[in-house]
């Protein structure tokens, strides 16, 4: 599954880099999607096959790591790559590292193949829930275009806007009313999200998401139209959330695994990030580098602690053979919430910086929003560029405030999670499952070694 999956990622970067149009775009984009949302399930599902429930915490550390410093990273690079050879670079730098890690399963992993009987491509694609999906994917992108389009393109009083949200409620609905009554075939099974640890650590990924693309795309946004930072410089400037982020979510996974319980790492997270992000938001141009500095390390320290949390508390509270599907909810609810609230944020920008600078003679205020940080200097007159850079400052630290909001929302959320541990001998609905799914792991190497 897990190679099929990398193969689909593979395809779909070689797509989005060679397209002639936008059209091949999107589809190698969709492609893509799909062998990433496999990337990550898959690697979930081999780390519980091979590895015991108590000693999942440092490794799923070391996951919850990788991704946040590749969240970090990658936008800076695609930036780089954009800004200085070709945006087609963004993509094709995926088939070398898609490469290796191909090899890497083809040769290295040897999980234990189970019979299994012929499934027909009927049966196949209604377990895909392609009713449910007819009205979900459109319920989502009513959502986007409103919350991107909203304030900035039209009004939001404009007609367009009212009818894409109206769109959104009653596919939503729709999608909802389909998972309930259609259980056999449901995507998001209710008996699964309705358990009360699923439910909150879904809405926990939302929220801390949201507030993760909050911090990571607009603290590089600050330095380039407050401080004047070129792409390059930013992403070096950005290195304190980095490294926090990677040292918590080592701790993270290391007293996780000490204590047994996944759920004080989920409370300290939102806690940490909302007092980072309440900093971030008193920043300003005269700011010294000890703040800024400060400022993203309590962030990436925080964001650090929850990263892979939730993924704990599915595998200790489901039967194992609902595991990957809490697994894929709530990694959905984080991608997600990353695009809701990424979208969230550049209607807040917009917004923002049409507001103050309407009432600057001579400035267009579209025209500076669809510049871009990188072309202040050729759109904004010398003389005005000072009230330009207030009026960046000043939205971008109203989003670092959303951002906090976002992160106390999450910390609601973790209160709602149930306290299990992860030790052997605790007492936990996916306990047995998972012990003898180890066990029978344990004896297929046993033999296959013999």
């Amino acid at each position: 599954m897990d190679s099929r999956a990398v193969e689909l990622f593979f395809i779909g970067s070689l797509l989005c880099g060679v397209a002639p149009n936008s059209a091949v775009l999107i589809t190698g984009r969709a492609v893509a999607g799909f062998g990433s949302a496999g990337i990550f399930t898959g690697s979930m599902m081999i780390l519980i096959t091979i590895v015991p429930l108590h000693k999942r915490p440092m490794f799923q550390g070391v996951f919850g790591m990788v991704f946040g410093v590749a969240a970090v990273i990658g936008p800076l690079v695609g930036g780089a790559f954009a800004g200085n050879a070709t945006w087609r670079w963004c993509f094709y730098m995926n088939l070398p590292i898609g490469g290796v890690a191909f090899i890497f399963l083809f040769f290295m992993l040897q999980a234990p193949q189970k019979p299994s009987k012929p499934v027909s491509l009927t049966k196949h694609i209604t377990r895909l829930d392609p009713l449910g999906s007819f009205f979900f994917i459109p319920s989502i992108v009513a959502l986007l275009l409103a919350l991107q389009w909203g304030g900035a393109t039209y009004a939001w009083s404009n007609g367009r806007i009212i009818a894409l949200f109206v769109v959104f409620a009653l596919a939503f609905v729709a999608f909802a009313a389909i998972q309930i009554f259609m259980p056999d075939t449901a995507q998001v099974p209710v008996r699964i999200i309705s358990q009360r640890t699923v439910l909150a650590g879904t809405f926990f990924m939302i929220f801390l998401a949201g507030s993760m693309m909050l911090a990571v795309y607009y603290v590089p946004l600050w330095f380039q139209t407050v401080k004047g930072f070129d792409p390059v410089q930013s992403g070096i400037y950005t290195l304190p959330l980095v490294l926090s982020l990677v040292a918590s979510s080592i701790m993270s996974g290391l007293i996780t695994q000490r204590i047994g319980y996944y759920t004080p790492a989920m409370l300290l997270c939102p806690s940490i990030m909302a007092v980072g992000l309440g900093l971030l938001s008193t920043l300003h141009p005269g700011s010294s580098t000890a703040a800024w500095v400060g400022f993203q390390f309590l962030t990436g320290f925080g964001l650090g602690f929850g990263m892979q949390t939730v993924g704990l508390a599915v595998q200790t509270v489901l039967p194992r053979e609902d595991v990957s599907t809490g697994l894929a909810i709530t990694f959905f609810g984080q991608q997600l919430g990353g695009a809701v609230f990424l979208a969230v944020g550049q209607a807040i920008l917009s917004n923002l910086l049409v507001d103050r600078l309407s009432s600057v003679p001579g400035l267009d205020p579209d025209a500076i929003v669809q510049s871009g940080a990188t072309d202040l200097h050729n759109v904004v007159p010398a003389e005005d560029f000072d009230v330009v850079v207030a009026a960046y400052n000043f939205a971008c630290t109203r989003i670092f405030l959303a951002g906090m909001g976002l992160a106390l929302v999450t910390l609601a959320c973790a209160l709602c999670v149930e306290w299990r541990s992860v030790k052997k001998g605790k007492q936990g609905p996916g306990k047995a499952a998972d012990a003898e799914a180890f066990k029978e792991n344990k004896g297929d190497t046993e033999a296959s070694s013999c």
